[in-house]
């Protein structure tokens, strides 16, 4: 339990964990408004992008890995880290008024954060859900302005019961995480 501990604090997971229930209770206090058009979904999407901006954040540690004297176990260290905050996330948003669709969104956002640690490192992570959720705003827009994007590759503006959306955000997730676990957050502190 001390090394799961030290891990977690290490990754700087306790201030995850504040960030994602800030961006819960930023969606509970949105969601008691009457948005109109494509706002009302573009403004979840924003809320689940600091969720997954944090957990790709978390994915590192300012230090290094000091843990590798944990050997085989570090992979599952990461693993269970990388898990544990998405279904954090997964639950206060969905507990603040959230839907399916956007614990879609957001497993597919967490995995481009993974994907951005594996390669950048921990800290600059965050561009990576940033960015994605730009192009995802920007396909919400074109709903409602032709013409449509409709790849499933772009799944924050796919409908909520897409199966084609669902499967990309979850390759993605599978992807990032996979990488993540095996390889973990690119190490910029040597």
């Amino acid at each position: 339990m001390r090394l799961v501990w030290l891990h977690a604090v290490g990754r700087r997971v306790p201030g995850a964990l504040a960030v994602i229930l800030a961006c819960a209770a930023g969606l509970r206090v949105a969601l008691l408004w009457q948005w109109k058009d494509y706002g009302a979904l573009q403004l979840p999407l924003l809320f689940e992008t600091g969720c997954a901006a944090a957990i790709a954040v978390a994915a590192a540690s300012p230090f290094g890995e000091p843990e590798r004297a944990a050997g085989g176990r570090l992979p599952w260290l990461r693993l269970g880290s990388a898990l544990a905050l998405t279904a954090v996330a997964s639950g206060a948003l969905l507990a603040a008024g959230g839907t399916l669709r956007g614990v879609r969104d957001l497993a597919g956002l967490v995995g481009v954060g993974l994907l951005c640690a594996v390669l950048l490192g921990g800290a600059p992570a965050w561009a990576g859900p940033l960015g994605y959720a730009m192009a995802g705003v920007y396909a919400l827009y074109t709903q409602w302005h032709a013409p449509a994007l409709t790849t499933p590759w772009i799944w924050p503006g796919r409908p909520a019961g897409d199966v084609g959306g669902a499967v990309c955000a979850a390759l993605v997730f599978a992807a990032g995480t996979a990488l993540f676990t095996w390889r973990g957050a690119r190490d910029i502190s040597t």
